[in-house]
């Protein structure tokens, strides 16, 4: 027999967005009964669990775009939530740098955007650049970012859910959703929750269980695979975050050296198309029906090299070979022992949203909801960093 459970709000996914949701509903509606149901056993099982660990300062985005609207807010957010509640923080900053003379013209473009996001950058020479990071190398300029900094993601996800708590949050573990039953209830797991309105913050999931309530027609999620590689030396060749000049029509950013918390040095991530939406590791996790579905857009996708598909599909996939992956990160440096990077990371999948009409991955966060259900569609990288005050948009705009 199902058990009954009643709540004012319902929350799909316990991963940073869930909680962020929470905590802003528990700041504009004290009294309200929160419970937040996960499929998994744990908080950020997923992409927020296994998220690079980097506070994004917030000059890539557009002025126009939410992204570029939250970014540097949640950037300065989480270093102080940080360091109010004692958690490791590493202010390593960043640094962008070039390869060539086309590179720069992309390059001032970032610094533009960064302006008009308010986001503190500095363009600087190569004599300046060995300042913030002697072993970077650049062709005539590079940016610095003070901002950008490393934390750890999974004690800043146990923090947030030990407050959740103990401002009487609910958290439901093992507990899968599995069908909505009406307007103001669903089944998940071994019960039906009643509710006053649900926020769907499921990550993978989320156009799938959109479309029980109607929405996300015009979407699917196509997943990507990311992965690390760190460097296993005793000795600290890098102490800053170093990035190539991105191609600003892709939603990924290039092979790159991040700096951990610990001081790791990490190399990546790759962006290769995933063929099912938790394709981890081998055939773990494997669904048919998901596994149809994707190939089936990735073949499109393929076919008709939509968006520049093709090309970065088959580059992507040439970062399977370690070596590959090295040198593309070697690149960026005067000098690195490429021997000593041997430990893979966790793998982690970029639940990215498509736009199904027009053919192209969506670059910014999309929200879609009525009087009864809210559904974050798209919350890709920068979403750790811009959770907090993205969130809290979301509960101003769409829960009242």
């Amino acid at each position: 027999m199902n058990k009954e459970k009643s709540y004012d709000f319902i929350i799909i996914g316990a991963g940073i967005i869930g909680l962020t949701i929470a905590k802003n509903l528990k700041q504009k509606y004290s009294d309200s009964k929160i419970a937040i149901i996960e499929k998994e056993s744990e908080i950020g099982f997923h992409s927020s669990g296994r998220n690079s660990g980097v506070l994004h300062a917030g000059f890539y985005y557009t002025a126009d775009s939410l992204k570029a609207k939250f970014t540097k807010e949640g950037c300065l957010y989480w270093r102080n939530y940080c360091e109010k509640n004692k958690l490791k923080i590493n202010k390593c900053g960043k640094v962008v740098v070039c390869k060539n003379e086309g590179e720069l013209e992309t390059l001032y473009e970032l610094k533009n955007r960064g302006d008009k996001n308010g986001v503190p950058l500095e363009v600087i020479n190569e004599k300046e650049l060995s300042n913030y990071e002697p072993n970077a190398k650049t062709f005539k300029k590079a940016l610095w970012s003070p901002l950008t900094a490393t934390i750890d993601p999974k004690e800043i996800l146990s923090n947030l859910k030990y407050n959740l708590e103990k401002e009487g949050v609910d958290f439901y573990f093992n507990t899968s959703y599995k069908y909505r039953i009406d307007e103001k209830s669903i089944k998940a797991g071994n019960f039906i929750f009643k509710y006053e309105k649900l926020i769907n913050a499921s990550g993978l999931y989320a156009d799938s269980i959109a479309k029980d309530f109607g929405f996300s027609k015009d979407y699917i999620i196509i997943p990507f695979k990311g992965v690390y590689l760190e460097y296993t030396g005793n000795d600290k060749p890098i102490k800053t975050n170093i990035y190539p000049v991105p191609n600003i029509k892709n939603p990924f950013l290039g092979v790159h050296y991040t700096i951990k918390v610990d001081g790791t040095i990490k190399i990546g991530p790759t962006a290769i198309p995933a063929f099912w939406r938790e394709n981890y590791k081998g055939l773990d996790r494997f669904k048919l029906n998901e596994f149809l579905q994707i190939i089936t857009w990735e073949t499109k996708l393929f076919l008709t090299n939509a968006f520049g598909f093709r090309s970065l599909a088959l580059e992507e996939i040439k970062k399977y070979n370690k070596n590959y992956l090295i040198d593309q990160a070697i690149s960026l440096v005067k000098k690195i022992d490429k021997s000593k990077f041997t430990k893979w990371g966790k793998p982690g999948i970029r639940a990215q949203l498509l736009n199904i009409k027009t053919k192209e991955l969506v670059q910014d966060f999309v929200v879609e909801g009525d009087k009864y259900s809210v559904h974050i569609l798209n919350a890709v990288s920068p979403a750790f960093t811009a959770s907090y005050p993205f969130t809290k948009w979301i509960v101003q705009n769409y829960i009242n």
